[in-house]
């Protein structure tokens, strides 16, 4: 059987919505999760749709009022920012049935995605998130598709009939869906065990588990990164062949960007990297001593914490280490606010949100921007301007148990700070060898406008500050 989608009692033509470009120059993203069927009512700013970017997960809110008509792409595609992903009618669209015999008119109440048939318009389209549409059509190349699990909610295979009545909604948030898309396994077949009927990773990993034998996810770090799932390597074949002793897995499009922003970074960038061993344990009493403290009730208080105060102490003793080389113009860049960024791994890859002028705020202010960035970025719903205009950044590979690294420099940035691992070692401590806890810090940055004077200062203050953290109340 055959069915079109067409509307009735039209004042205008169906006013389209197009992928709107988040920022950070990212020209494509994939359809994650539909709140909306054709034949839906939606209101102005209503949540239509969740996209995924190299960046980030988006939620997209509809501009306009009215009726969805037309869902132009199925979850899972991959869509050209400007492209028009659904169309918003003021009168209820129907399902007509085309096929031969008798026709019948009855409200909709499912989805009908179309193929990405429709050429954006030539004018600018406003927008509720991130810039708008670009300006002109875009010259990348539609990448098609993927498919999904067959049943799965919003991607019907080829030649599968649209049902007449919506079938019930799976409830997952979207990293879950993703989850359960790099599994391959049916969230509809899925039972739930979540709190509001929603399903869970372990839900998942469960359905998964028996025909994949995958192992579980590794343990989220302190800075709120969490593991991923990596498939294990297949057994041998009988025959030969590289495919006997390999798997090959797709990157994501966090990693892509990933991949090309460190390569850019490292050969763009001269990297000079310095390191200093400390002891620590002053800084480590005092973390116990806040975790008590009613002030930051509710909040994490680690280690980490103290690092990002300490190299905000830094900076402000030495602001030429705050700014950005401007290789166009020949210029350095200074910025007169600190968007100090935390490195975290996630299930998408390393994501690096950023805390916007973090040397505005108190301690318990900056441990409360903390935990919620490592929340966001956690669940994987870090926020696009989350993600820009970062200005430092600290990396705490000590969570993995590493004692110290050389840190490439997220791309635009000056320097960038590792912390290692902090660990009971023998240390000279007034004239006698004893325990302290010591760790390892290592600081890469820009050799074109830090130079080796500029960078020791920085990590000599940011040491002595963990040294002895009562140079933060003595000095300010």
């Amino acid at each position: 059987m055959t069915m079109t989608v067409t509307t009735t009692d039209l004042a205008a033509r169906p006013k389209e919505f197009r992928l709107p470009d988040v920022g950070e120059g990212l020209r494509e993203a994939e359809i994650v999760h539909w709140h909306v069927r054709p034949g839906d009512e939606v209101t102005d700013g209503q949540i239509v749709c969740e996209i995924e970017t190299a960046k980030a997960m988006v939620e997209l809110p509809v501009p306009f009022s009215g009726f969805v008509h037309e869902v132009r792409f199925p979850e899972g595609a991959t869509v050209d920012v400007g492209e028009v992903i659904v169309t918003v009618a003021d009168g209820r669209p129907t399902v007509r049935d085309t096929s031969p015999g008798p026709s019948s008119d009855t409200p909709t109440a499912a989805p009908q995605p179309a193929g990405p048939g429709a050429a954006p318009g030539p004018s600018r389209q406003p927008v509720l998130v991130g810039y708008g549409v670009a300006a002109s059509p875009t010259t990348r190349r539609r990448r098609t598709a993927r498919t999904a699990a067959p049943g799965t909610p919003g991607t019907p295979g080829p030649g599968t009939p649209v049902p007449t009545a919506a079938p019930s909604r799976t409830l997952a948030k979207p990293p879950v869906r993703k989850l359960a898309r790099d599994l391959g396994v049916d969230l509809a077949r899925v039972h739930p065990t979540g709190p509001y009927g929603d399903i869970t990773r372990e839900d998942v990993r469960a359905a998964g588990a028996p025909a994949t034998q995958r192992p579980t996810e590794q343990v989220p770090g302190s800075t709120g990164a969490s593991g991923t799932v990596a498939p294990p390597p297949p057994p041998p074949a009988a025959h030969g062949g590289d495919e006997a002793y390999e798997t090959r897995v797709p990157a994501t499009a966090v990693r892509k960007a990933t991949a090309r922003a460190m390569t850019a970074s490292a050969f763009g960038a001269p990297h000079v990297t310095e390191f200093v061993t400390v002891d620590v344990t002053r800084t480590v009493r005092l973390v116990e001593r806040l975790r008590k403290d009613r002030e930051f009730a509710g909040v994490r208080v680690t280690p980490l914490l103290l690092a990002l105060r300490a190299l905000l102490f830094a900076v402000r003793r030495n602001p030429a280490v705050n700014g950005s080389w401007d290789e166009e113009r020949q210029e350095i860049v200074l910025k007169h606010r600190v968007n100090l960024g935390v490195a975290a791994a996630t299930p998408r890859g390393l994501l690096v949100p950023n805390i916007k002028d973090a040397a505005s705020l108190t301690l318990p202010g900056l441990a409360a921007a903390l935990d919620r960035l490592v929340a966001t970025a956690r669940e994987g719903t870090t926020a696009p301007a989350d993600l820009r205009g970062g200005t430092l950044t600290v990396t705490n590979i000590g969570v993995f148990g590493i004692d110290t690294g050389t840190p490439i420099l997220n791309p635009g940035e000056a320097a960038i700070l590792a912390l290692g691992a902090i660990a009971p070692r023998p240390w000279v401590h007034r004239g006698k060898v004893v325990p302290r806890q010591v760790t390892t810090l290592a600081l890469s940055f820009d050799h074109r406008l830090v130079d080796g004077e500029l960078g020791s200062r920085v990590l000599a203050d940011v040491a002595a500050v963990l040294h002895d953290p009562r140079r933060l109340a003595t000095h300010g």
